[in-house]
């Protein structure tokens, strides 16, 4: 009341509260001491208190949260047949659309436009100017280049879109055509646009015209002579096997086979080139085979009997959450498997993954739960 003091002094103030208790207390002769200042400061304002009714809004939010209405169905109380006579006309489909633009800067002329059908294809056209002309007149021929494409495509409805607002606002008929050397273009254009059905002219900014400029761009700086022929580049689509596709199927083989193979018969695989076969026998070094089984030499000569996937897998589960597995951490399980005799190549990033995903660990671990910030004291307002 007192930051509002400006206010609330020359006005009378309603206050929607129960306002029995509040009336009572502030009324009351045997009031405390701070009741009683509180009511002596508030006599001068003129305050009426008003009971506060029923919350309607609150009744109808509690009853739609009970009552959710599925697939999000309209629900029209008041006027039932409100829908009836309405009646929604079919689109035939969506219309292509067409961006232009034109370029003129110091190494030439150039005008670009990029037609885009119905199911997302792109059809970009560019071409160069070979007369010293303006821009305005390169924005125009970029776009009566493209409506001349799209009538050889038998397009019924175009959506036109530039970044140039002087064709596209003198199309409309916003803007007069004033210049003398546009005036012929501008005729055109209108003949043409004749041809469609249905066509639409909007501005659009130049970021979203990025493609139509940069072809522009490039069409203004190729150097062309009459002298040169040039042929058109037809490009073909070949159907093949996609990256994303391909399949990567595992022979079944343990990680150790190549040296197995390399220490038995000196031989390496078909596939090695010079530098595999180079690190394949440094790395040999390090094995020992006796009869079938591969033993690896470690830093204190003891040999480590190398296992495959499936075996790692089982001792990884024997020996963390066994009979009497202690549910170790994951550098723990490692330096016990080799104390044990294992050893595989992975072996630290296996057992490491085999703890996160142990339930029972992530049941029984210890949560941190404090934050991760430092809570600083703030004081009232």
């Amino acid at each position: 009341m007192q930051r509002l003091r400006q206010y609330t002094l020359y006005h009378t103030i309603r206050l929607l509260s129960k306002a029995d208790p509040l009336k009572y207390l502030l009324d009351s002769p045997s009031s405390m001491r701070n009741i009683a200042k509180w009511c002596r400061q508030l006599t001068e304002y003129n305050i009426e208190y008003v009971p506060r009714t029923s919350v309607k809004g609150q009744a109808i939010t509690d009853h739609l949260a009970e009552f959710p209405i599925e697939d999000d169905a309209l629900v029209n109380p008041d006027f039932l047949d409100e829908g009836v006579l309405q009646v929604d006309e079919e689109e035939d489909g969506i219309a292509w659309k067409m961006y232009f633009d034109g370029v003129v800067n110091s190494t030439g002329s150039g005008f670009s436009a990029v037609l885009i059908s119905q199911n997302g294809r792109y059809y970009p056209i560019a071409a160069k100017i070979d007369f010293p002309c303006t821009n305005n007149v390169a924005k125009y021929k970029a776009c009566i280049l493209a409506l001349q494409a799209a009538i050889d495509f038998k397009v019924k409805e175009l959506e036109v879109f530039g970044d140039s607002m002087l064709p596209i606002f003198q199309t409309l008929g916003q803007w007069k055509t004033k210049d003398a050397k546009l005036v012929p273009y501008h005729e055109y254009l209108e003949e043409l646009a004749e041809n469609f059905k249905k066509i639409s002219f909007t501005y659009t900014p130049q970021i979203k015209n990025q493609f139509a400029d940069a072809l522009a761009t490039l069409a203004s700086m190729v150097s062309i002579t009459k002298e040169n022929l040039i042929e058109p580049l037809e490009i073909e689509i070949t159907k093949g096997s996609a990256h994303c596709d391909a399949i990567e199927v595992t022979d079944k083989r343990p990680w150790y086979e190549d040296i197995k193979e390399c220490l038995r018969t000196g031989q390496y695989s078909a596939f090695a080139n010079r530098r595999d076969r180079k690190a394949l026998r440094r790395l040999a070094v390090h094995y020992f085979l006796t009869g079938e089984t591969l033993y690896l030499r470690s830093f204190d000569a003891t040999l480590l009997r190398c296992v495959d996937e499936n075996e790692a897998r089982r001792l990884m589960g024997e020996i963390h959450e066994g009979s009497y597995g202690p549910h170790m951490s994951g550098l723990m399980l490692t330096k016990k498997l080799m104390h044990l005799g294992y050893f595989w190549s992975t072996m630290e990033a296996d057992c490491a993954k085999h703890v996160r995903t142990c339930h029972l660990c992530q049941v029984y671990a210890d949560q941190i739960k404090v934050p991760p910030n430092e809570l600083l004291p703030m004081a009232a307002p």
